[in-house]
């Protein structure tokens, strides 16, 4: 007792001496430390630095814009989460389905666990050091704060080292700071690193099962060093937000960042997929690599792909059959698609061949305006349904752990209702504006395709989309047959509308409701951004503006 007094005593005497001290200190260096000082105030304490949570992970807040964040990017990131889990169960299933099969080519007596391993043979050695699946290794190439990192980290199950990666000096400090302030898990799987994300993917070919770019701006400059960089069967995530240049606003500087030109249809945000995803198939198929793309999808201002990545020398011969190029026609808006490449049917090899001329005349057959040629673009399926379906029914059955879940699943269950064999699709409005007339509903001019013995959906891109594959001249005839239900005022004869008017059509269509056609639905497709100026923001270096309160 006698002790912890005098202990207490002691403590109490530090204390105080201390507190004086500090005291004495902020005195002396007052300005106002004379006859006053008993009337001045404690100085202040510096308020804790903000933080912005997402997800499982916290960051500091940098308002002086000096590290790039985006909170819109919720969207992106969620989506990412999403995706990978679904990845890492893939992976681990087909690589159990590897495993079987090659262990059923081994004789039973040699591979039974109670024999010698030097007496079975080096198979059976390799195979149960092949049976346990290591932990897939991450890259972040642009991490800047390092929020997408430290998210994959606290919140994908079974996920091996994530390397956070910019040539930023400031970022790296940011995003090492941000590890460390999301505990001991984000600290042992998180490793951030200074470097160029070129120079580093190069020099670590196929190391990563998951690579994800997220610039600010276009990929272009990262995707040659990116495909190399991927292991076999692993997954690449590419965002690119530059739109004005994919969606044909600048054609040419489209042409010279991604070797395609682009087409200013209602169809552009898909277009721009395509021309991302062909893109990144041209980068690929140099090293004898190829893609298969999972995920392919247009949210708010950027579009992002998900491509799984494989080595075969065979298979990168059929690349020109997945690419095509587009021919708009100026008049009416008539699209058609012809393939890069085609297979000889005498051929039994299947090799590839130059395509032959243009399908298309040189005038529209419908108004007799002039085609412009787009391209080449990505015209095989831009998405796995099977993959889509899966990882909808994951978010569903965990809603609680995604932020933006209400705009991930509504996406979801838009691309995973896509026809995906129909590449771009048109619009209802652009139709009825080119003949001015009346609008058929939506659910009249599906049941009018599927009447016709065609495939229609709508996209994820578009709430107004008619994908289908039902050629122009059917869907041209089948608006014929409106406007002759419901006619239209006299217009003259050399416009567009006109002249698609004047011919009679083959088809003679049928509006009655149509089994299996488009149907109330349950939940939303299409949601508005959740708050006022939701969209891209100042690129990191750049002084922030502040608006006038009556302009905001």
């Amino acid at each position: 007792m006698t002790i912890a007094c005098g202990f207490s005593r002691f403590l109490s005497t530090r204390v105080h001496s201390s507190t004086n001290r500090v005291l004495s200190l902020w005195f002396a260096s007052c300005p106002c430390s004379s006859s006053s000082a008993s009337a001045s105030e404690p100085p202040e304490i510096a308020a804790a630095p903000e933080t912005v949570r997402e997800g499982r992970a916290e960051i500091f807040a940098d308002k002086s814009n000096s590290v790039f964040f985006n909170k819109a990017q919720v969207n992106n990131r969620d989506l990412s989460i999403a995706v990978l889990r679904w990845f890492i169960s893939k992976r681990q299933e087909e690589h159990d389905t590897q495993l079987k099969g090659r262990r059923a080519e081994i004789p039973p007596e040699q591979h039974a666990d109670g024999l010698d391993p030097a007496t079975t043979g080096s198979e059976d050695t390799a195979l149960r050091e092949e049976s346990s699946l290591k932990a897939p290794k991450v890259l972040e190439a642009l991490a800047a704060s390092g929020l997408r990192a430290i998210r994959y980290a606290l919140e994908v199950d079974g996920i091996g080292e994530v390397i956070a990666l910019d040539n930023n000096e400031v970022a790296i400090e940011s995003c090492k700071r941000n590890i460390y302030h999301n505990g001991i898990l984000a600290s042992s799987k998180v490793v951030p690193h200074l470097a160029d994300a070129r120079i580093y993917m190069l020099t670590h070919p196929k190391e990563f099962d998951v690579v994800d770019l997220d610039p600010y701006g276009s990929p272009a400059a990262f995707l040659d060093s990116a495909v190399q960089c991927v292991a076999d069967g692993g997954i690449l995530m590419c965002s690119a937000t530059d739109m004005a240049v994919l969606a044909g606003g600048n054609a040419e500087v489209c042409f010279s960042k991604y070797g395609s030109y682009p087409v200013r249809g209602k169809y552009r945000h898909e277009m721009a997929l395509r021309i991302l995803l062909a893109c990144i198939e041209s980068h690929a198929i140099r090293h004898k690599r190829y893609i298969v793309p999972v995920i392919s999808v247009h949210m708010d201002f950027y579009i992002r792909v998900f491509v799984r990545i494989f080595t075969s020398a065979s298979t990168v011969k059929s690349s020109p059959l997945k690419f095509s190029h587009v021919y708009q026609c100026v008049g009416c808006n008539s699209f058609h698609l012809q393939n890069v490449g085609r297979i000889n049917s005498k051929d039994k090899r299947n090799i590839p061949l130059p395509n032959f001329c243009p399908t298309v005349p040189q005038e529209c057959s419908e108004c007799g305006g002039k085609f412009v040629m787009g391209g080449p673009i990505w015209s095989d399926p831009i998405h796995d349904r099977d993959w889509a379906a899966s990882i909808l029914s994951n978010i569903r059955a965990t809603s609680g752990l995604y932020q933006a879940y209400a705009k991930i699943s509504a996406i979801l269950t838009s691309v995973s209702e896509e026809l995906p064999n129909a590449p771009l699709f048109v619009s209802l409005h652009s139709i009825c504006a080119t003949l001015k007339c009346t609008n058929p509903t939506m659910v009249m001019f599906h049941s009018a395709i599927r009447n016709a013995g065609y495939q229609i959906s709508g996209s994820h891109a578009d709430p107004l989309a008619l994908k289908t594959d039902a050629p122009m001249s059917v869907i041209w005839d089948i608006m014929r047959c409106w406007v002759k239900l419901h006619p239209v005022k006299s217009q003259p004869e050399n416009l567009p509308g006109s002249r698609i008017l004047s011919q009679e059509p083959q088809l003679q269509a049928s509006f009655s409701q149509a089994t299996g056609g488009l149907v109330a639905r349950k939940s939303p497709r299409f949601l508005p951004n959740p708050e006022k100026h939701w969209g891209p923001k100042m690129k990191a270096g750049r002084p922030l503006k502040i608006l006038p309160i009556d302009k905001l």
